[in-house]
């Protein structure tokens, strides 16, 4: 007799801060017990909102920010909550000060693309566009020139209409391609670029007659337009730096062996090209610059030489917002014989402005615990959140935030969908946290390869 084979329910990926909205602020800028995913560290929250106001009053020039304090402490969930603070737009890049660190490229060009990948471009454009709602799209094909059975698209007539007006359009081969890739079908709403005939779909609407919808759309719905068909449109496209950057340095030579392009770092007069491009831009009102966000984690990673080139470009014209966090205390600078503060050049943290962040209490690693299990799908019994309010307590937070999915699994084993006492305690016998550990290798010392 075959078997019946139970699909196990999909489960959405998480990311250790998918929870965070924002900083969890009042009007006032006072930090909430709970609030936008965050928990505790009113302060450093606090301190994180004058930092986000200095940022939109562009008056963070010249100067970045420390997070300071010892291992999970929310020091990463603070540098995140701030970019989610400065909106979507924001480009965000997050990195560990050992990436830095690479056999194919300098030091100062992987902190050189970070840099550039986290300044933003808002190009606005006013363009001659057609825009409205399809009521009809007829293909026209004819014969393969090469290949006689065989039809190819060559035109289409397209029906495009507003609320005020409807007009017929003729479009080329080019265009018509798109159509066909896009799935354009009646009831899309879409504007077509007359100068360069780039189609984009703006969503799709249900007040067209005929037009076939569903109860679930995947497209977004949204009214038709107004106005007339042919209108000029601001067009909005953010790039950052680096997008420009590559898009220059495409058009200059590159090695080719064989058909294959070989990456090599951006020429610094590419670089000054594109950075006298964009002033440019910004003069004549074209652009606007989005200052980003570029977190450093590990930052005692960096060695001497990094520390210097950090120091600088956080003076230049186009700089990010520079957010480094550590868990060090005094520690030898990389590369010196040096010890100082959090492992870093006294020059460079007299131009940090410095947040710490504290343990968690009780209460506050059991909200959080609440968060993540809430965040990932997981039911637990009161006794056990006890219990990994007590581990959390005792070892970490990110310890006790570790056990949720094992706990979870071996939950399951037993036909149960709720997490108990048991479960908790069967997992961290299973996985062991780091001071059980270190007794374990002095126990059995001898026994370990030197």
């Amino acid at each position: 007799m075959s078997g019946i084979r139970v699909e196990a329910p999909v489960r959405r990926r998480i990311s250790a801060h998918s929870h965070i909205t924002g900083l969890g602020l009042d009007e006032k800028g006072r930090a909430k017990i709970i609030g936008d995913g965050l928990v505790g560290q009113t302060e450093a929250r606090e301190a994180a909102g004058i930092v986000v106001k200095m940022i939109r009053e562009g008056r963070i020039a010249g100067r970045g920010i420390l997070l300071v304090g010892p291992p999970g402490t929310g020091k990463t969930a603070i540098a995140v909550a701030i970019a989610r603070e400065l909106g979507e737009e924001t480009p965000f890049v997050i990195m560990s000060g050992s990436e830095i660190y690479s056999t194919e490229k300098k030091k100062t060009e992987v902190l050189m693309e970070a840099l550039r990948k986290s300044l933003g471009i808002k190009l606005r454009e006013i363009r001659k566009v057609y825009e409205g709602v399809v009521k009809e799209l007829k293909i026209r094909r004819a014969r393969h020139p090469m290949v006689p059975y065989l039809t190819v698209p060559v035109e289409a007539r397209v029906v495009l209409a507003t609320k005020d007006e409807e007009l017929t359009l003729t479009v080329p081969e080019e265009v018509t391609q798109q159509l066909l890739e896009m799935g354009i079908r009646k009831g899309d709403v879409i504007w077509i670029d007359a100068e360069t005939g780039r189609v984009h779909r703006v969503g799709r609407t249900r007040e067209v007659e005929g037009a076939r919808t569903y109860d679930v759309e995947t497209k977004r719905i949204v009214e038709i337009p107004k106005g007339p068909v042919r209108k000029e449109k601001e067009i909005v496209n953010v790039l950052t730096l680096y997008d420009l950057d590559m898009i220059y340095a495409a058009q200059r030579s590159v090695i080719s062996f064989f058909g294959l392009t070989f990456e090599r770092e951006i020429p610094s007069e590419v670089r000054r090209q594109v950075d006298e491009t964009v002033k440019k831009w910004i003069d004549e009102k074209k652009a606007e610059l989005l200052p980003g966000v570029l977190f450093i984690d590990d930052a005692h990673m960096l060695d001497i030489e990094s520390f210097s080139f950090l120091t600088r470009a956080m003076e230049s014209e186009f700089a990010p917002i520079l957010i480094l966090a550590t868990n060090r205390g005094i520690a030898r600078i990389r590369g010196t014989d040096i010890e100082s503060p959090h492992g870093m050049p006294l020059d460079l943290l007299d131009r940090l402005l410095i947040i710490p962040t504290r343990p968690y209490t009780p209460d506050e690693i059991r909200e959080i615990i609440k968060i993540r299990a809430s965040e990932e799908e997981i039911a637990l019994s009161n006794e056990a959140l006890e219990k990994l309010v007590e581990i959390g307590s005792k070892t970490s937070l990110r310890y006790a935030v570790q056990l949720l999915e094992p706990a979870r699994i071996i939950a399951e084993e037993r036909g149960a969908s709720r997490i108990e006492v048991e479960d908790v305690e069967r997992a961290r016998k299973l996985f062991i946290d780091v001071s059980i550990s270190t007794e374990y290798l002095k126990q059995y010392e001898r026994l370990f390869m030197k």
